[in-house]
């Protein structure tokens, strides 16, 4: 029982992380049917930013926020350098865009940080929490409740101000949203900012547990992408659900079978959503009228 609940903690703790990553992608396909496959270059950036931050004498607290200040002004900049210029192009070229600046922030990073692991001290210890038999660590707790307040945070945003409803009015219909007069421009600014400053907080928040370097972005982009179709693309709840549950599937094919398979864990979904369950867990289905 202790061996299960032992995974049960690191799956929480892993999925956690990719939920913050699927939210991500959620918010930027939401506001333009883009999936940005730079999103995990932002965590990476969340993590390699706070560590020179801190390792340059600013306190801990205040070198995570110039980490998550600064990734998002990063990904504004991609969306007006990148992104804008390339409106009205298919989506497949904007995927592509995307993957490149992937590569170029990954490439702008080895130069920057170096090739080393790094890492900085957790928020409030490293001493085990033991729980039934098996530990946890405070700084898992710190990742939970960081995914869990991310989420709520989203859906006060959305249902409650009304910069929110511009967002999602902009998802559903950006031509009707440009009619009634909501600027989509601003809109799509705006949610390249959030989603990049999520991924900021997820590396803040996992780099004590999991370390990071500059490479360790498409690791966390593949599995949060994977979260985000199974959870159902474009749907914040599919993306919390489908990020835990890819970090609970990883964990125990990790604890029962081997730790060699635990990354296969991901592609081995998102082939199964594509084939089975091509809309996700809470993804709507569509009809088009030919």
């Amino acid at each position: 029982m202790s061996e299960l609940l032992q995974f049960l903690f690191s799956g929480v703790t892993v999925g956690a992380v990719y939920a913050l990553v699927a939210l991500g992608f959620t918010i930027i396909y939401n506001a333009s049917d883009v999936v940005n496959f730079a999103q995990g270059e932002f965590v990476m950036l969340g993590g390699m930013i706070t560590v020179a931050g801190y390792a340059a004498g600013l306190p801990l607290p205040l070198a995570a926020l110039a980490a998550i200040v600064l990734t998002a002004s990063l990904g504004v900049a991609m969306n007006k350098l990148a992104i804008e210029p390339a409106r009205g192009a298919p989506v497949v070229s904007l995927i592509i865009i995307t993957i490149g600046a992937s590569i170029f922030i990954q490439g702008a990073a080895q130069v920057l940080f170096g090739k080393q692991i790094h890492s900085f001290p957790a928020f409030s210890g490293d001493a085990p929490l033991r729980v039934a038999g098996a530990t946890i660590l405070p700084q898992s707790l710190w990742v939970i409740g960081g995914a869990v307040a991310v989420f709520v945070g989203l859906y006060l945003f959305f249902t409650r101000t009304l910069l929110g409803r511009a967002v999602l009015a902009t998802s559903n219909n950006r031509l009707a949203a440009q009619l009634v007069g909501i600027n989509t421009n601003y809109v799509m600014t705006l949610s390249f900012a959030l989603s990049a400053g999520i991924g900021a907080l997820a590396g803040v928040l996992a780099t004590p547990i999991t370390l990071t370097a500059y490479n360790v972005g498409i690791a966390f982009a593949l599995k949060g992408f994977a979260g985000a179709m199974l959870g159902g693309m474009g749907n914040p709840k599919g993306a919390l659900v489908g990020g835990f549950t890819i970090g609970l599937i990883e964990a125990m094919t990790a604890g029962y079978l081997s730790s060699t398979y635990k990354d296969a864990a991901a592609f081995v979904v998102i082939l199964a959503v594509l084939f089975f369950m091509p809309q996700g867990l809470f993804g709507r289905k569509s009809t088009d009228r030919v």
